[in-house]
C-alpha cells in the first residue's frame, strides 16, 4: 500500500520524466501523482535578471515535457499564481498528501522552499525535497574540518571521491490527470520566439548526449570558437532536460573517465556549493579585501560593451553572438568579462546582470561564479595581475579571423593580419577605432586591486 494516495510533484529545473530523483520517489510513495509547473509570478513577471533566451528555452522544453507526460498517459498542469495558492488549491480540491520537489541552491530557491516547508506543515502534509541537480551535495565534498572547499582542485579530488548514481528511466507510474488554467506554457507566457535561440527540450538533450564523441579532442580544440568543440550542454543542464548524471555516464561512457568535459560538470557544482555556503557573493565580492575595489562605470563604455563596439575585435564578436543567440563561446566570456572589469574599469556585477539578461544556458550559481573569477575577486579567481590581452586572445585563439568576421560583418574582406593589428592601424570601414588602449588600462586596473589589497 502506498504511504500517500495523492502527492503533488512540482517540476522547476528539471523538465524531463527520465532519471527525475524527486519525481521518482513520488511514483515510489504515492498512489497516484499531480504533475505541475508553476509559472511563479515572481520569477516569470519581468525583473533586471531575467533572460528572455531562457525564458524561451524553457517553455519549448515545457511543451516538450508535455508531450512525453501525455505519451505515457499523463498531463501536466500549468499554473501562473504563487506555489502557496497552487498547493493550498491542489489539498482543497484534489487531497493531496504530500509534495515533491527536487533541492535548488540560491537564495532565492532556499527562501521559496523554506516557506513551502512552513505551508506544508500548516496544512498538514509531507514535504519531500531530494538532490537531482547536482554530482555532489553542498553536505557532502566537505574539508576534513567540514567546513567547504575554496580551491576547486582540492574540492574537485574529493568530489570525484563520491558514487554517482546511474540515471534511472522512469518507473511505473499512475498520473493524476486534471484540467488546469492552462493548457499550453506559451498560453500561460506568451513570447515572440527568436529562432537563433537554441531550441530547448529533451529531444534536443538527447541528441547533444549521444554525439559527445565528437569531442575526443575537446582539451585542445575548446578554446577556438570558431570551431564546433564544445558541448553546449550547458542549458539543458540548467533547465534539467537531461540530468546531470546522464551527462555524466555519456561522458565517460563515448569519451572515458578522466575526460575534461567531467571537470566542468564539477565546476558547476563548486560554483553552486560556494553559493550555497556563502550567499553572499550574489551582493559583493567573495574576497572581502576586493569589495572596495574603485569602479569608474563609464555609461559610454559599457554601452558600447553591451552592443559590440569597443574596436576590439574578440570583444565585440563574442558580444554580438551573445545578443544574437543567446549564447558565447566559454573562452569569449572569460575575455569580454576581462575585458569589462579590467580594461573599461566597469563593476562585475553590472556585466554579471548583462550576462542573466541575455545567457540562454543562465544559472545565478554558476554566472555568478564566473564573473567572479574573471573579476578577481570570487573564489579560486583569477588573480588580479593576469589581465586577458584582447590582442594577444584573438591572435591565439581566432588567428584566421573565422569567428570574428562570422560576427563582424564590417570586417569581412580585411585579411586576418590586419585585423590582428588594429590596434595599430585602422582601415575605412564602418567598424570603429580602438576606444581605450589595453596597456594603459590594464596597468589601472592592477594598480586598484592592489590598492584595495592594502587597505
Amino acid at each position: 500500500m502506498s504511504q500517500y494516495a495523492v502527492s503533488l510533484f512540482i517540476f522547476r529545473r528539471d523538465l524531463r520524466l527520465d532519471d527525475n530523483t524527486g519525481l521518482n520517489e513520488a511514483l515510489k510513495l504515492s498512489g497516484q501523482v499531480l504533475p505541475c509547473f508553476i509559472f511563479d509570478p515572481a520569477q516569470i513577471e519581468p525583473h533586471s535578471y531575467q533572460s528572455k533566451p531562457g525564458l524561451q528555452f524553457m517553455l519549448q522544453s515545457l511543451s516538450d515535457l508535455q508531450q512525453q507526460l501525455q505519451s505515457v498517459g499523463g498531463c501536466l498542469a500549468l499554473y501562473r499564481q504563487t506555489p502557496e495558492l497552487v498547493i493550498r488549491q491542489a489539498v482543497a480540491e484534489h487531497n493531496i498528501q504530500a509534495v515533491f520537489i527536487n533541492r535548488d541552491y540560491t537564495t532565492f530557491s532556499r527562501r521559496r522552499d523554506y516557506a513551502l516547508q512552513i505551508l506544508c506543515a500548516e496544512l498538514g502534509i509531507a514535504l519531500h525535497c531530494l538532490p537531482d541537480a547536482l554530482l555532489t551535495e553542498p553536505e557532502q565534498a566537505l574539508k576534513s574540518d567540514q567546513t567547504p572547499y575554496k580551491v576547486f582542485t582540492a574540492f574537485y579530488n574529493n568530489a570525484r571521491q563520491f558514487h554517482v548514481p546511474l540515471p534511472r528511466p522512469l518507473p511505473s507510474h499512475n498520473f493524476l490527470n486534471i484540467t488546469s488554467s492552462y493548457s499550453d506554457p506559451v498560453a500561460a507566457v506568451p513570447l515572440t520566439i527568436n529562432p537563433s535561440i537554441m531550441k530547448g527540450g529533451r529531444q534536443q538533450a538527447l541528441q547533444g548526449l549521444e554525439r559527445l564523441d565528437r569531442y575526443v579532442d575537446y582539451q585542445h580544440q575548446r578554446d577556438f570558437p570558431a570551431q564546433d568543440a564544445t558541448s553546449k550542454l550547458s542549458a539543458h543542464l540548467k533547465f534539467g532536460t537531461c540530468s546531470v548524471r546522464e551527462a555524466f555516464y555519456a561522458i565517460t561512457t563515448q569519451l572515458g573517465s578522466e575526460h575534461p568535459l567531467l571537470r566542468q560538470l564539477y565546476w558547476r557544482d563548486f560554483f553552486s556549493h560556494i553559493a550555497y555556503h556563502f550567499p553572499q557573493v550574489f551582493g559583493r565580492a567573495f574576497v572581502e579585501k576586493f569589495a572596495n575595489v574603485y569602479w569608474d562605470n563609464n555609461p559610454d563604455y559599457f554601452q558600447a560593451w553591451r552592443e559590440g563596439k569597443t574596436g576590439f575585435p574578440i570583444v565585440d564578436a563574442g558580444m554580438r553572438e551573445l545578443n544574437a543567440t543567446g549564447y558565447m563561446h566559454n573562452r569569449l566570456r572569460m575575455i569580454v568579462a576581462s575585458f569589462l572589469v579590467k580594461d573599461c574599469h566597469i563593476n562585475w556585477r553590472w556585466g554579471e546582470r548583462y550576462f542573466a539578461q541575455h545567457l540562454v544556458d543562465y544559472d545565478p550559481c554558476v554566472n555568478n561564479g564566473n564573473w567572479q573569477w574573471a573579476a578577481s575577486t570570487g573564489c579560486d579567481a583569477q588573480p588580479y595581475f593576469r589581465i586577458f590581452n584582447p590582442w594577444l586572445q584573438q591572435q591565439k585563439f581566432d588567428p584566421d579571423c573565422q569567428y570574428i568576421t562570422r560576427w563582424l560583418p564590417e570586417l569581412a574582406g580585411i585579411s586576418a593580419k590586419k585585423i590582428h593589428q588594429w590596434n595599430k592601424q585602422q582601415l575605412a570601414c564602418d567598424y570603429p577605432a580602438p576606444m581605450l588602449d589595453h596597456s594603459r588600462e590594464s596597468q589601472i586596473a592592477k594598480q586598484r586591486f592592489k590598492q584595495a589589497a592594502e587597505q
